[in-house]
């Protein structure tokens, strides 16, 4: 296989559990492949020393955006790829990845990583996120020491929107599927880095998001909706990248602390700027908690009809279960049956990422 000019790179710490997995299913690819290891106690580096073409040592200060941009200093290519030791790539078309970095030699690539999740019944499923992965080093850097950015190294131009492409690769990220235990303890390292982070950044919308994120998966409800909101106060426009997360959030965590009312007036409210099919399914599914089923019903055929409607992930399965569930209720036996060959389908594509 062709050789394609780009160079992964990784941080890890005591990932012998990931690691291998992540560095087997990268070495087809032919990319340069550099870990930096930020002072592992296990059996990690000598993993990575297997499948990787330079290991590299970096004493860790607090800050994910330090240790991304010292493993990248190392890299041969000027294309990055930022990739995780639980993010496994199960496929790349290598020939568009060539035409697109070509094509768009300043911009960013964008990697829709499906999520593994663990609902609250212990059942696996995933979501899809767009995220920022692949850079050119001449134009780009990591910023923030949590929840880490890729940035232009121009300051000044920080707050223009960044144009990316979508990347041709097939990604999961194990990360959200973890033990009660390994999850408490990331998510309180994350606040500890994210309250330091709070004094120094611009932009504290994103940070009390993320401070809010940590705080749910704690389990603190109430502290999470107090982060929320506070992270609403600093919005000011509604189209930057985290905003419709923040308000899907801040909506399910009133359900969660049995604010539904709260939570309908505020997706209503931004219902009109925000057109994905990620808020719509959202949207339904506070509908749904709020009783009005008629309602839910039309956001969640509207959802799974959207253009973006795979940005859902194994959540559409979801939505075309929920529609059946409300089509049988109403005796609508034939209606049901038009969204059943759909719910089999998504369902055996969310088991085929769930089994890898």
């Amino acid at each position: 296989m062709s050789k394609v000019p780009i160079s992964v790179c990784i941080i890890a710490k005591n990932e012998e559990r990931f690691i291998e997995d992540c560095l087997k299913r990268l070495k087809p690819f032919g990319m340069e492949i550099i870990v930096t290891d930020t002072g592992s106690t296990d059996r990690t580096k000598e993993i990575a020393q297997k499948y990787a073409d330079k290991v590299v040592d970096f004493e860790w200060i607090k800050d994910f955006s330090a240790a991304r941009n010292y493993c990248a200093s190392f890299a041969k290519n000027n294309w990055i790829l930022a990739l995780d030791c639980d993010e496994f790539v199960n496929s790349i078309d290598i020939r568009i990845l060539r035409m697109l970095m070509q094509k768009y030699p300043k911009r960013t690539g964008v990697l829709r990583l499906k999520n593994l999740t663990r609902g609250e019944n212990g059942e696996m499923g995933y979501r899809n996120d767009d995220i920022t992965r692949l850079y050119n080093k001449n134009f780009y850097t990591f910023d923030y020491a949590i929840h880490e950015q890729i940035c232009p190294k121009d300051i000044s131009k920080r707050n223009e929107p960044m144009d990316a492409f979508l990347l041709p690769m097939d990604v999961v990220h194990h990360g959200y599927a973890l033990d009660d235990e390994s999850m408490k303890k990331k998510q309180l390292r994350n606040l500890e880095l994210l309250y330091q982070e709070l004094e120094s950044t611009p932009d504290k919308g994103y940070v009390y998001f993320q401070i809010g994120q940590s705080q749910f998966m704690l389990e603190g409800v109430h502290e999470a909706i107090e982060a929320y909101e506070k992270g609403l106060e600093f919005v000011t426009d509604t189209g930057k990248y985290y905003v419709p997360e923040l308000i899907m959030a801040l909506a399910k965590t009133y359900v969660a602390a049995d604010r539904v009312q709260e939570a309908m007036a505020l997706m209503d409210r931004y219902a009109p700027q925000i057109q994905t099919a990620k808020y719509v399914f959202t949207h339904a599914n506070v509908l749904w908690e709020a009783d009005q089923i008629l309602q839910a019903l039309g956001n969640y055929i509207k959802a799974t009809a959207m253009p973006d409607a795979k940005d859902l992930g194994g959540e559409l399965t979801v939505c075309y279960g929920r529609i059946i569930q409300i089509y049988e209720a109403f005796g609508e036996k034939e209606m049901a049956e038009n969204f059943h060959q759909r719910f089999l389908a998504s369902n055996a594509e969310k088991e085929k990422v769930i089994k890898g």
